[in-house]
């Protein structure tokens, strides 16, 4: 058992202030004493050679200009998992002010969270100040919901503001230091993904924690603790509280991290898919184990293909997929009521964005290019005259094609469509003209059949 020294008056009232104060933070474990552990180089795997020289450079500056100044986040952990940090984020004692003083190249950016961005080129450093917990500073709440956090404070107290231990790790550059206040280190190891403080707390501060929780676990293969797992599913109604274009960000940090598989399953087993896409979920309730599932596994391990092969992925193109269900039941419905089809997806194409809209904000770059490619489906039907020349032409054509084989490989179309495709516009003209020949004459025969009221198998 550890016993903390008591403190007797002195003389000097500033002397026993400081002393007090001195007292309460060790007695609380967020001063520098026994919940504090520095792990010096030769107990972490983390070398500065694998730390981009820019970070270098804004350590170093801010250090020269008398601040403090740390690695910390998301590179710190990849860091001691030994992968490759995707940016490297600083966190000093300056004030956004000041550090744009020292940085020339330097803007700074967020209403909510003030931060500061250095540029170099194509690279960024993202710095921010260490926020403190003072109430009466520029921090707003609304029913326990985090608006705004610009209070400033110190490296002890900005630690518990942080969301899970094993993202408040700092680390210095000048002694290689991991710096450890809440056992981040331990649940690094143990592979525990656990939020500092009470979770409830966290998690209505802000609902998202429960997001990050789920993208965290799938990214770094570590388990939820069970204390601030088992509130996610009875708390994820918070989430309807938070703006769509946050959402919106957020989705798409979800599904590009390389994990999209893991994640949807874990989304729809805490019900926080339902929450983002729920005219989707409704579909998926309505066949659990029909096309609809399939459909969507299989776009997302698409994904995961192309994002592990470094290749692009197109936000429209997978919320495309995440909202054909909905498109293609409002279709199929009136149809049956006798509606056109072009005209039937176009409007369902309008209802499901606009209602997708008020949960995750699409923007027009991604609306109008998912309405194109659903619009483009049925036009790959027609296989005469000059349209299959023309829909060559479209701008959009690969990604509506790429959409059909999808289709086609989950079995919502017969694969002969995207194969007639597929060789189609790989041929030379002559090869191609012959194709729309053969094609023309399958289409007559087809017509044939069906004004004699007679199927091929009876001929």
């Amino acid at each position: 058992m550890i016993r903390y020294p008591t403190f007797q008056p002195t003389d000097n009232p500033l002397i026993f202030k400081f002393i007090k104060n001195l007292s309460d933070r060790l007695i609380k474990g967020k001063g520098t004493g026994p919940a504090c552990r520095i792990y010096p180089c030769s107990e972490h795997s983390i070398s500065r050679s694998q730390i981009s020289d820019e970070a270098l450079k804004v350590l170093s500056r801010l250090k020269q200009s008398g601040f403090e100044a740390y690695l910390v986040g998301g590179c710190v952990r990849d860091l001691l998992l030994g992968r490759e940090p995707k940016d490297f984020d600083v966190v000093t004692d300056a004030r956004p002010e000041q550090i744009k003083t020292i940085f020339r190249n330097c803007r700074l950016i967020g209403r909510r969270f003030r931060l500061a961005h250095i540029y170099f080129g194509r690279s960024l450093v993202e710095v921010a100040t260490f926020r403190g917990g003072d109430s009466n500073g520029d921090r707003v709440l609304e029913n326990g919901r985090l608006l705004r956090d610009n209070v400033y404070g110190t490296l002890e107290e900005d630690v518990w503001r942080r969301d899970f231990s094993v993202n408040a790790l700092y680390y210095n550059a000048h002694d290689f230091s991991v710096v450890d206040f809440v056992g981040g280190m331990e649940d690094h190891e143990k592979g525990v993904l656990r939020l500092i403080g009470d979770p409830e707390e966290r998690y209505r501060e802000d609902p998202v924690r429960m997001l990050r929780a789920i993208r965290f676990s799938t990214k770094l293969g570590f388990i939820i603790d069970p204390g601030c797992e088992r509130l996610i599913t009875t708390l994820s109604g918070l989430l309807r509280e938070i703006p769509p274009a946050r959402l919106y960000d957020e989705t798409l940090k979800l599904f590009l991290s390389g994990y999209a598989v893991q994640t949807f399953e874990l989304l729809r087993r805490y019900r926080l898919f339902e929450i983002l896409f729920p005219e989707t979920e409704k579909c998926l309730a309505r066949e659990k184990h029909g096309f609809p599932l399939v459909f969507l596994a299989k776009a997302l391990e698409n994904t995961d293909i192309r994002t592990g092969q470094e290749k692009p992925v197109t936000a429209y193109f997978l919320f495309a997929a995440f909202l054909w269900e909905p498109v293609r039941a409002r279709v199929e419905a009136q149809i049956q009521n006798g509606q056109n089809e072009f005209i039937a997806i176009q409007q369902a194409a309008g209802d499901v964005i606009r209602l997708q809209s008020k949960t995750t904000a699409l923007p027009r770059r991604v609306a109008l290019p998912m309405r194109e490619v659903w619009s483009l489906q049925p036009r790959f039907k027609n296989r005469s005259g000059d349209r299959p020349f023309k829909l060559l032409e479209h701008p959009r054509f690969r990604a509506a094609f790429d959409f059909l084989a999808l289709r086609a490989s989950t079995g919502d179309i017969d694969p002969e469509l995207p194969d007639w495709w597929e060789k189609f516009q790989h041929s030379d003209e002559a090869e191609q003209k012959k194709m729309l020949h053969g094609s023309n004459r399958r289409s007559r025969r087809r017509t044939r059949f069906k004004s004699s009221g007679k199927s091929p198998a009876v001929n």
